[in-house]
């Protein structure tokens, strides 16, 4: 049996390229590897063969390229597109250092991936050994058949049995370094198996911030993983060109409210929609209806709360927020009704006795008015008494009660719609009941009003911007409600940071100088959220701040597989299977000893 799925048994029926395929030719040899010890021949197998020969088509050392795939490399990946004979684009990327695959099915340039599968009517796996030959060439005895089928291709395969040697030994060396590749020291090609025989698949998110954009071209031309990221790349914004930049209103803060206007950390890099959200709020502020409200989401990590920050700085107003839970309803927004203690308030619960007027008149007086008089008479509290009776009574006698008092706190919500503050609204879909934020529509109008649980009529200030921030797909997450989504002016889908702003985030947060080390566990992040997706794993996080405690933890420890096991893969998942899974998956072969 097959250690990989690459060699399963199905895979030595695939049919042969050209020009061996012939009947007339045999599908074994004593013509062998010299890594073959266990038996007497060796064996074609064809999407191996399938691959060498697009290789060929595309190498251009002896004849000008008769293909269009392209096979480069990016540190330590090798990326290439295979144009397979069903006329789709295989893409794949390859990481030496952890031998995993990633790969798409693309039928053209401007497509969205589908899943790569292994299978006999799908994808031989001929793309991945086409990925895998400059791997290959770094062995002499593979180099040296794979220049001699060359030669032997250019010539029109005129010396067939030249060629065939060559095929065969070239078939049985990929055949022996990969299944025996643990026993081969260097020379073996150490691959992580698949065990479903789908291949991971390359994102979208990653394609587009460039992340598998090849920096070596070796073959070809490249129309899906360009040297430059799918979309303009953004372009990066200077603390200096937003900070108090984007003000639409000249207003003069209290202290108070001066330092609730968020600064900017050196290692905060600006995301595009910080800009777009504060450039639009600006520029229709003498509209007819100035845009106020926005929405940000996307998956824990992506930094919507650091934005809902730089906007408030860019446009040089407080900020405040709110978090939302499964039990938040309308009144929580809107502010409570809380119990006052007896300082709270100048009435009591329980009347002083005559004795306490006589022993102690001061905190006697205090328990009538809340204020503690070091010299107050006897009888300046006995008055008090009957004044503070005489009320209570009156109270009674309209239908108050003297016993537990109420004091209304309002919220920050309430408090930034008062005074035009940037509000950040946050986890809303985690709210069960799903008509609660429904509630707020009216403040989310314009020229909006609401009425609190006092009974008084706040009216929401011109200047309040409000930002909704919320993951998605997430355990405990629900649908937005339309009515809600309709009153954003803008929505934004927060990606993932790309990997090397993780990495300088990263370093910049925890000051961790290690480079290399950190751009290597900002990539294995990435790698494990996308693990947990497509394998459905949905019960933990892994983002930003699962890399910042993980790189922490390295610092300390010294040791980035062991910090992995209690900060990113701990976070990742309470299962222990799929944390065993991810950690043979996506980190251990990166960071083994």
């Amino acid at each position: 049996m097959a250690n990989t799925r690459l060699y399963e048994k199905w895979t030595w029926n695939i049919g042969l390229p050209e020009p061996f395929d012939k009947a007339a030719h045999t599908k074994s040899s004593t013509d062998k590897s010299k890594y073959n010890t266990t038996t007497t021949v060796a064996t074609y197998h064809g999407p191996v063969l399938q691959a060498l020969m697009e290789y060929m088509e595309m190498d251009t050392t002896i004849s000008s390229s008769m293909s269009n795939s392209a096979i480069g490399t990016q540190n330590d990946q090798i990326m290439a597109e295979y144009h397979s004979r069903t006329g789709q684009i295989h893409v794949v990327v390859f990481n030496k250092k952890s031998g995993s695959f990633r790969a798409g099915c693309f039928t053209d340039a401007n497509s969205n991936a589908t899943v790569y599968m292994l299978s006999e009517k799908g994808c031989t796996g001929s793309a991945l050994f086409f990925t895998l030959i400059p791997e290959a060439m770094k062995d002499e005895e593979f180099k040296e058949n794979y220049d001699t089928l060359l030669k032997c291709k250019e010539a029109g395969f005129s010396d067939m049995a030249t060629a065939e040697k060559a095929a065969f030994i070239l078939c049985d060396n990929f055949y022996r370094r990969i299944e025996n590749a643990k026993n081969l020291g260097d020379t073996g090609i150490k691959i992580a198996d698949s065990r479903t025989g789908n291949i991971p698949l390359l994102t979208e998110m990653n394609l587009k911030n460039g992340n598998y954009s090849p920096t070596s071209v070796l073959f070809g031309e490249f129309e899906i993983l360009t040297a430059t990221p799918r979309v303009k790349a953004s372009v990066v914004t200077d603390k200096k060109d937003l900070i108090g930049k984007y003000k639409f209103s000249e207003r003069d803060f209290s202290a108070t409210e001066q330092l609730l206007i968020p600064t900017l950390e050196d290692w905060y890099v600006i995301p595009p929609e910080v800009v777009t959200i504060c450039a639009h709020a600006k520029a229709t502020t003498s509209s007819a209806q100035p845009m106020r409200n926005f929405m940000m989401r996307g998956p824990a990590g992506t930094g919507k709360t650091e934005a809902a920050k730089a906007i408030a700085a860019g446009l040089g107003l407080p900020y405040l927020s709110y978090t939302c839970s499964a039990n938040t309803e309308i009144y929580d927004f809107l502010g409570q009704m809380l119990p006052e203690n007896e300082k709270d308030h100048t009435g009591v619960k329980e009347y002083p006795t005559f004795l306490d007027l006589q022993m102690d008149p001061s905190s006697a007086y205090e328990k009538l008015t809340g204020i503690y008089k070091d010299d107050v008479s006897e009888d300046e509290v006995y008055q008090k008494l009957l004044e503070v009776m005489e009320t209570d009574a009156r109270a009674e006698s309209k239908g108050a009660s003297t016993g537990q008092r109420f004091r209304y706190v309002e919220t920050p919500l309430v408090e930034a719609m008062k005074n035009g503050y940037v509000i950040e609204i946050q986890e809303p879909t985690v709210i069960s009941n799903p008509g609660v934020l429904v509630g707020l529509n009216a403040l989310l109008d314009r020229c909006a009003s609401i009425t609190l649980t006092t009974g008084d009529v706040i009216h929401r200030h011109p200047d309040t911007v409000v930002i909704i921030t919320t993951n998605n797909n997430y355990a405990g997450c629900r649908d937005m409600n339309q009515s809600v989504i309709s009153r954003m002016n803008l929505v934004f889908d927060m990606d993932a940071p790309s990997v090397s702003i993780l990495t300088e985030r990263a370093m910049n947060i925890t000051g961790c100088t290690d480079r290399s080390t950190v751009t290597l566990m900002a990539s294995t992040v990435m790698d494990v959220n996308e693990h947990c997706k497509e394998s459905m794993i949905t019960d933990g996080s892994c983002g930003v701040r699962e890399l910042i405690s993980w790189v922490q933890s390295y610092m300390v420890s010294g040791n980035a597989l062991e910090s992995a096991k209690y900060t990113i893969l701990a976070s990742a998942s309470a299962d222990p299977e799929c944390r065993e899974e991810i950690l043979n998956t996506c980190i251990e072969q990166k960071f083994a000893a």
